[in-house]
């Protein structure tokens, strides 16, 4: 199982706008081959970062799932609105 971890830190301002488009493409995202659930978590006391977790049967699924449509029209609306530039890892779960 593969986990990725991505810290988003956003524009105050978006951070209503990413939690509506967030809720509109997760159940996308997690009909995507491979996904097995996908989380998204608000920071506690910085409320413009949040940190998507998902789960992928591989590393395989994980970069069709980055190569779609889905992801490409996502990250296009998201990227705009970074405050700092995002950070992203690739765990393995044992």
């Amino acid at each position: 199982m593969l986990v990725r971890v991505v810290k988003m830190h956003f524009e105050p301002g978006f951070i209503d706008d990413f939690k509506t488009l967030f809720s509109g493409v997760k159940s996308k995202i997690k009909a995507s081959e491979g996904c097995e659930e996908v989380k998204l978590l608000q920071h506690e006391s910085e409320p413009s970062i949040f940190f998507t977790i998902s789960y992928w049967q591989s590393a395989y699924h994980l970069e069709k799932y980055r190569n779609s449509d889905l992801f490409k029209e996502t990250w296009a609306k998201v990227k705009p609105n970074f405050a700092h530039k995002a950070e992203a890892w690739s765990l393995n779960e044992f």
